[in-house]
């Protein structure tokens, strides 16, 4: 039996859900291990396809000081002590994790209680406790550190094509909204050149709407949608956050794009993220987009986004983790 642990945010637990579905294809239900704060309990206390879920007390110690650090510490220490009674529960033998502070109890529990231990690590700027934790792992799982494929939905790379010049945008901001890509999105909306596809955030969609309907722009807006791909397929180029699961949805789209780093992501994961792929000459990145930003050249990026990730992504992460 397997235990798959961590998460906190939308990046970590997107991995944990696409190597929960792989191992159900096979038969096995894992159990989950997270924590009663961050998205954990909205993405899996309702979801199928578990033996068992378990939501700890437990918080991050990053940027905390004093008693309120060395009181995380001492409830990942005693829940990570508590794993023993899940671990014998199910008779887990193995533990993956995707990183995020809900990941510290049950992965301190895996080293104390000697399971295989593995790790998934999304970023190209290695999170605190991965980099902590990898000596002790049988296995660290990367895209921007091992060449691992990064695990994707099947359809991003069924609807993927070539780009040839660009006539529609999207602008991804994330769930939340991001206000500097939706300003930008609205700047280029003045302009009336491009077909817009906006996805605005929960908390700024009112305001965008506003903006659309007042200057009667024709435009694709929304707050959010959970099954992006339709609108990613529509689009020539796109505006993003360089969240690593969105980078890779697009490049597995071969959707070329102009990353807009979140200044304050942890160890500024983001702008390392966005700066591999700009690297080789496959994407772009600013910290304060212009229009001139939409005056490149796209389909030469577009046919080699092709070569960067590869289909399978679980399958081949699920392969090894059952090895032995």
């Amino acid at each position: 039996m397997i235990v798959i642990t961590g998460g906190g945010t939308g990046g970590h637990l997107v991995i944990a859900k696409a190597i929960k579905t792989e191992l159900n294809k096979r038969g096995i239900k894992p159990v989950f291990i997270g924590s009663s704060y961050g998205q954990d309990k909205a993405w899996f206390e309702n979801d199928y396809g578990w033996e068992e879920k378990y939501f700890f007390d437990t918080s991050g110690v990053v940027n905390k000081k004093g008693l309120s650090k060395l009181n995380s510490l001492f409830n990942i220490i005693n829940f990570g002590l508590k794993t023993k009674q899940i671990f014998d529960k199910h008779k887990i033998q193995k533990v993956f994790s995707v990183g995020g502070y809900s990941a510290a109890p049950a992965s301190f529990g895996a080293i104390l209680f000697r399971k295989e231990f593995f790790i998934h690590e999304q970023n190209a700027y290695m999170g605190r406790l991965n980099k902590l934790l990898k000596p002790f792992a049988k296995r660290v799982f990367s895209t921007f550190f091992y060449n691992d494929p990064y695990p994707v939905r099947d359809e991003f790379f069924e609807y993927a094509r070539v780009r040839k010049e660009i006539k529609t945008l999207i602008f991804l901001g994330g769930s939340q909204g991001a206000k500097q890509i939706n300003d930008f999105a609205l700047q280029v909306a003045k302009t009336k050149k491009y077909k817009i596809i906006h996805q605005t955030g929960k908390l700024d969609y009112e305001r965008c709407e506003k903006f659309y309907k007042e200057n009667q722009i024709e435009a694709d807006y929304f707050a959010f949608d959970k099954n992006l791909i339709q609108k990613i397929s529509q689009a020539d180029f796109c505006i993003s956050r360089a969240g690593a699961s969105t980078l890779f949805e697009l490049v597995s789209n071969q959707l070329p794009s102009l990353f807009v780093p979140y200044p304050y992501a942890a160890g500024n994961h983001q702008y390392y993220n966005a700066k591999w792929l700009v690297d080789k000459g496959l994407g772009f990145l600013t910290t304060n987009p212009k229009l001139s930003d939409l005056d490149v050249k796209i389909d030469i990026i577009s046919q080699n986004l092709k070569d960067i990730n590869h289909k399978n992504g679980s399958k081949i992460i699920v392969d090894e983790i059952l090895k032995g």
